[in-house]
């Protein structure tokens, strides 16, 4: 079904069982599958000191990142479309919470929630190449958000040792039952209301490669 041809989000019923079953299956991934996580001291000092942070990953990566968050809030910017709906009520089952907009709907009135949500204490997500791309390109809010709140970006990768990948235009990585699961964060990043936002989203995509990278190479290895 297109996009086009697809009801409202807010009244099409079969959102709700869907994400039901979306939440309850990747609930079951993640019981079958084995963490290993890498370079966690900063983002567990963050979070033990209770220190608000923006968490950054490809959103190839969205369907396990959940558990590589040990905080107690966080807030996702989530598109306003049908799979956008889809995707907020399924993270919102799984203990998020959610901000609707992105850069090409409902950007500015998302931007001042999510400020609003980090002046309350929440950590918050991005997915920089979301909600639809492209691949690995990272868009500035996510920059924007940091060098206005003043809050460390933490940029996290995951790769597993059997996993498929859907054919959608992020490749979205789906760890398979039994897999090993690498999770590597890159040390904390800032971003300041001096910086140029290009420059800091090309500074934060090589890093998100670069432990992209890592965890693939980890994910090969022996067990």
């Amino acid at each position: 079904m297109s996009s086009r041809s697809r009801p409202d989000p807010l009244t099409d019923w079969r959102i709700s069982p869907l994400s039901l079953i979306l939440a309850g299956a990747i609930r079951a991934i993640a019981a079958t599958v084995s963490f290993r996580f890498h370079d966690e001291s900063a983002v567990r000092g963050l979070e033990h000191a209770r220190r608000p942070y923006i968490l950054a990953f490809w959103h190839r990566h969205l369907v396990l990142m959940r558990y590589a968050y040990g905080g107690r809030r966080m807030s996702v910017l989530v598109s306003q479309s049908w799979d956008g709906e889809l995707t907020s009520r399924t993270l919102e089952r799984l203990g998020y919470e959610t901000v609707r907009g992105s850069s090409s709907k409902g950007g500015a009135m998302a931007m001042r929630e999510v400020l609003r949500r980090a002046r309350e204490g929440s950590d918050l997500t991005f997915t920089p190449d979301g909600p639809r791309g492209p691949l690995r390109v990272v868009q500035p809010g996510v920059v924007v958000a940091s060098s206005m709140t003043g809050l460390p970006v933490v940029p996290a990768a995951l790769a597993a040792s059997h996993a498929k990948l859907l054919r959608s235009w992020d490749q979205m990585l789906v760890p398979l039952p039994g897999a090993r699961v690498e999770v590597v964060y890159g040390s904390p990043m800032q971003f300041d209301r001096a910086g140029a936002v290009e420059a800091g989203s090309d500074r934060l995509r090589d890093v998100l490669l670069e432990i992209e990278q890592r965890a693939e190479k980890l994910a090969k290895e022996p067990a």
